[in-house]
């Protein structure tokens, strides 16, 4: 395949399909027709946007994080400490959120450069502990294990005030999750993101046909942690609140199974999966608020055994062939 070929290839996967729009005013509609679901619309794309940031690394690059939640927790105090000391404009902290945590995401990404995979998923770890214990000490500033509290936000772009019932909060946030999704999509189909690729599937031989492997490894860790801390933020703005948990392993694993869910590497991949994941928590809990968690882990099994493929076609399941 000649170079321009190529180039026309990804200039293809980068354009919006025609079913994409009316897919996105599905929840629009939701939160429209139904606002009592706003708080539930608001978490998954929250937790949609703080999937596709790990799937950066995981997905396209092949670095396994147990301590994304840092940069998840960095974007939510930034944010919460910028509007209470600096100003309460929603835009205006969502940059400075991710300037925060781009700029620690990128420190960090020295510490994932060398070491074997299980070295670099103890120090992402490591990571978020280090960031959580450091967040309780500081109940000067973060407020500790009362949360960081005060935080009042100006309307959204001085038009959108956030109310009560979280309309506003979850269109912001679904309006946030749509422009990352554009942004999302042009990074990974990119040749910045084809090198990604070629790293995740074999280092060595990436280097040796003259990729910068720790350069561009950097920058996705960079990129990442900037839309992590983006998500981190969005709650924040959202709940006029932030606590240590933004920081807790929990986080963390969460949004390691959201992916797991929907599917590594691919654009929707986080979306599907923390709507699926929010979705059976929501249910779950009120069904059984003892053992939710034995429910999603059964879903897990299922979906591991029987493959992401054939789950929506049960009479498939016995079958032989290859599982999706």
């Amino acid at each position: 395949m000649t170079p321009a070929a190529v180039h026309d290839a990804l200039r293809d996967k980068t354009r919006i399909k025609v079913w994409e729009p009316v897919l996105w005013l599905v929840p629009l509609a939701v939160v429209a027709l139904f606002p009592g679901s706003s708080f539930l619309v608001n978490q998954m794309a929250i937790m949609a946007l703080f999937a596709i940031s790990l799937d950066l690394v995981l997905g396209y690059a092949g670095i396994m994080s147990l301590g994304h939640a840092a940069f998840f927790g960095m974007g939510a105090f930034a944010a919460g400490l910028f509007a209470k000391f600096v100003m309460p404009e929603p835009i205006a902290g969502l940059v400075f959120a991710m300037a925060v945590g781009g700029i620690s995401a990128y420190l960090c990404s020295y510490t994932i450069l060398r070491g074997s995979e299980l070295t670099i998923v103890m120090v992402t770890l490591g990571v978020s502990l280090i960031l959580f214990e450091v967040g309780n000490y500081m109940t000067w500033l973060t407020g500790g294990a009362d949360g960081l509290q005060g935080v009042v936000m100006a309307p959204v772009l001085g038009l959108f005030p956030f109310t009560f019932d979280g309309v506003t909060a979850a269109y912001y946030s679904l309006v946030v999750l749509a422009v990352f999704l554009v942004v999302y999509r042009r990074i990974v189909n990119s040749p910045f993101g084809t090198g990604l690729r070629l790293i995740r599937d074999n280092r060595l031989r990436a280097s040796a046909i003259g990729i910068d492997t720790d350069k561009r490894i950097k920058l996705a860790y960079t990129l990442a942690g900037a839309i992590a801390a983006a998500a981190g933020a969005v709650q924040t703005h959202s709940m006029n609140f932030a606590s240590l948990d933004a920081f807790a392993f929990e986080r963390s694993a969460d949004v390691l199974l959201m992916v797991v869910i929907g599917g590594t590497a691919w654009i929707y991949g986080g979306v599907v999966g923390a709507v699926v994941f929010i979705g059976l928590h929501h249910v779950l809990s009120d069904l059984t608020p003892q053992y939710w968690t034995f429910w999603v882990g059964v879903f897990l099994v299922l979906l591991m055994r029987v493959g992401r493929d054939r789950l929506v076609r049960p009479w498939t399941w016995f079958k032989g062939g290859p599982h999706g």
